[in-house]
């Protein structure tokens, strides 16, 4: 057995048995890189967890999107931006982090802000067996196109009417207020993007 940087695995499984086999310590730990040898490596099986709750969440998201889009918001088409349910899913796992059930105790307000007024689209129940510890709102925001009003404007007096209806485009901010429902100080955390 040689003891050089090359090792394929730096663990301290390997170290040990090249103590065992009469190397000397100071060479050994000259060879390996400081960092190696004292950071653990990352759990794979939990970043995949992760990576499956936030894509669970996403399709949470965009199915409400898709529910409201006739029923609540009156309009055939809504366009959101790359990647802005990913940035939300992403943030809603971080907010709650922190929490003593984590997402399993969240409650998400889904809402859709027009022209300064918000319009409730939806409440998501993560885990409907798990009494919420948290409030999460979050608030849409429609992009100010000039020309999407235009358009609609256009078409909607025309003989194009008939089979065109409105489009709504979101804008790639949005607003996450979390509240936690069973704390003595009831904080209230706003973000926004």
């Amino acid at each position: 057995m040689v003891a050089t940087g090359s090792l394929s695995s730096k663990n301290p499984a390997s170290i040990s048995e090249l103590l065992d086999h009469g190397y000397h310590p100071g060479s050994l730990l000259s060879d390996f890189d400081y960092w190696d040898y004292v950071v653990p490596e990352p759990n794979l099986s939990e970043a995949i967890f992760e990576e499956t709750t936030c894509q669970n969440l996403v399709k949470m998201l965009e199915n409400c999107l898709s529910k409201s889009k006739q029923t609540k918001l009156g309009c055939s088409k809504v366009l959101v931006p790359e990647n802005l349910t990913q940035r939300i899913a992403q943030d809603v796992l971080r907010l709650s982090s922190t929490e003593p059930c984590g997402l399993r105790g969240c409650v998400i307000h889904v809402n859709l802000e027009v022209e300064s007024v918000c319009k409730k689209l939806d409440r998501i129940v993560c885990d409907s067996s798990v009494v919420p510890t948290f409030e999460l709102t979050l608030v849409f925001k429609q992009e100010n196109c000039s020309w999407t009003s235009f358009r609609d404007f256009f078409f909607s007096r025309g003989r194009f009417s008939s089979g065109i209806r409105r489009t709504l485009i979101l804008s790639s901010g949005f607003r996450l207020v979390k509240k936690k429902l069973y704390s003595v100080i009831g904080t209230t955390v706003i973000e926004e993007h």
